[in-house]
């Protein structure tokens, strides 16, 4: 850092907390501002929202922010506070926002509501639009001040203020509109998911000042050695039990568009585990490949390092290991389990090298439990690279092998048929319904507003559909068409695609 960087820093009274934290090399400080409004003047008041920005405060402290907080906001306080949160942010810094009270979604953007916001009632949008902030347009200011790491967290319920009373409160129908289009270097948290509320306390005997989210992802946040992705999971979990408790759906999600890990609390456990631990022993020879050179460490910059993907069929798993340069050779093991054993060849050649493919491709049983999958490759000089670690998490690659399915066969997600009256069939959704949290449909509005009840998911055999599932509803004849909004596992969701009953069978 620079003189002039460290006695800044030293005004702001957190060099100390800095030089003991593992902060990116690149960032050069951390600036913070949370905002909690309460006292709302023309819709419902809140009750913890300033509780709430109070305890982020203190916490983002203790991680060596400088930190801003605000209260009660109006338009114009709102605005003020955000042009002094501008002018506090340098290229490279880490950037924190944080913001409790009421929110409301319109035609897909997110605005916060300043604490005058007026009492809006139906075709009124634009008067909130204009009385509001726009929260993406919080993101635009820190990307034109070149924050290398911007995190936003909104601790915000589902439900409409202008409609409903003492909660805090965003959009109507549909909550907060996802982030899903994030620029890089941005992360976002959500307190709930969408058409969740955000409990403020769990009974009436629940005393704790601060809601069910703020008061867990304020002490996830101190955990040393999580990174942003580790507090943001965590959080989920534990907010969505204490919810189970009272029986209360509410399930955190986030939006994640970062380039690096990033540990507010502290180096990775993993980085630390490793300096404690003695050197590893030397890799051993293979012999069951083609004589090669003694295996050697290899250059990172020069690594072919593979990737692997992953897929479940019935019969178990299928991996795919993929490598940038040609191969001559591929063996795999699972982690501390016996010799390596070579994938063999297929009957292709390699036009790189002239000789026949190496085999991409394992199986694994379909009850493998979580592991180390380590792979080693011949390559074109005749040389061992590896092995190389490749992390094996059975319940994770079925959720991302279901939702890139779901994804790429969107049209399929529901189909119609004539008998004894109108059918909609949803057997597509059932057959890879591990990877779906919620289905939502719409009979003749472009707005899903009922949910569509689901078998629940057999990890044992997850495409299984078995007699007695529901696998399709009735429709009356006059529909013309259903909508469908997905909720992913993880929280995020869905585009709302739309099937018209025109496109439909008669057998």
């Amino acid at each position: 850092m620079t003189r002039r960087l460290l006695s800044v820093l030293a005004a702001l009274g957190i060099i100390a907390s800095l030089t003991a934290l593992a902060a990116p090399a690149h960032a050069d400080k951390r600036v913070a501002l949370v905002i909690g409004n309460n006292d709302y003047k023309n819709v419902p008041k809140l009750l913890k929202a300033v509780n709430d920005a109070r305890t982020m405060g203190d916490t983002l402290k203790q991680l060596g922010f400088s930190v801003m907080v605000a209260e009660n906001q109006s338009r114009q306080q709102f605005t003020e506070t955000l042009l002094a949160f501008d002018r506090a942010i340098e290229p490279g810094d880490t950037a924190f926002f944080f913001y409790a009270g009421h929110g409301f979604e319109i035609a897909g953007q997110n605005y916060l509501l300043p604490t005058d916001v007026p009492a809006a009632t139906e075709g009124q949008e634009e008067l909130v639009r204009d009385s509001s902030i726009l929260a993406d347009r919080i993101i635009e200011r820190l990307q034109n001040k070149k924050a290398r790491t911007s995190i936003l967290v909104f601790d915000a319920c589902r439900n409409n203020p202008f409609e409903r009373t003492g909660t805090r409160a965003v959009a109507g129908g549909g909550g907060l509109a996802p982030m899903t289009q994030l620029p890089e270097g941005v992360f976002s948290v959500f307190s709930a998911g969408p058409r969740q509320t955000a409990l403020d306390r769990l009974s009436n005997d629940d005393a704790n000042p601060n809601s069910v989210f703020t008061r867990t992802f304020a002490r996830e946040l101190l955990q040393p050695g999580e990174n942003l992705v580790q507090v943001a999971q965590h959080t989920r979990r534990l907010v969505s039990e204490m919810a189970d408790t009272v029986k209360h759906k509410q399930v955190p999600v986030y939006f994640d568009q970062m380039v690096d890990d990033v540990f507010l609390s502290g180096a990775a456990k993993a980085a630390a585990d490793a300096a404690a631990r003695p050197a590893d022993p030397p890799a051993q020879k293979v012999a069951a490949l083609p004589p090669v050179s003694v295996p050697r460490v290899p250059k990172e910059e020069a690594t072919n390092a593979p990737i692997a993907s992953f897929s479940r069929h019935n019969g178990g798993w299928s991996v795919t290991f993929s490598f940038a340069d040609p191969t001559l050779g591929i063996s795999w093991r699972m982690a501390g389990q016996g010799d390596f054993r070579e994938t063999g060849f297929i009957d292709t050649l390699d036009p790189r090298t002239r000789k026949r493919l190496p085999n991409p491709s394992i199986e694994l049983p379909p009850d493998a439990p979580a592991g180390t999958i380590e792979v080693r490759y011949v390559d074109a000089s005749g040389d061992m690279q590896g092995p190389f670690p490749i992390k094996f998490e059975p319940e994770a690659a079925l959720l991302r092998d279901q939702r890139k399915i779901l994804d790429m066969t969107a049209t399929s997600w529901l189909s119609f048929r004539e008998f004894n009256g109108l059918l909609v069939y949803y057997t597509h959704l059932v057959s890879y319904r591990c990877a779906i949290r919620e289905v939502r449909i719409g009979i003749d509005t472009a707005v899903p507003n009922q949910v569509l009840k689901m078998p629940a998911c057999d990890m044992r055999d997850p495409t299984a559909i078995s007699a007695g599932m529901p696998l399709y509803m009735k429709l009356a004849p006059s529909t013309q068409v259903v909508s469908v909004e997905l909720t992913y596992r993880d929280g995020s969701v869905s585009e709302i695609k739309s099937f018209r009953t025109a496109n439909r069978s008669n057998n």
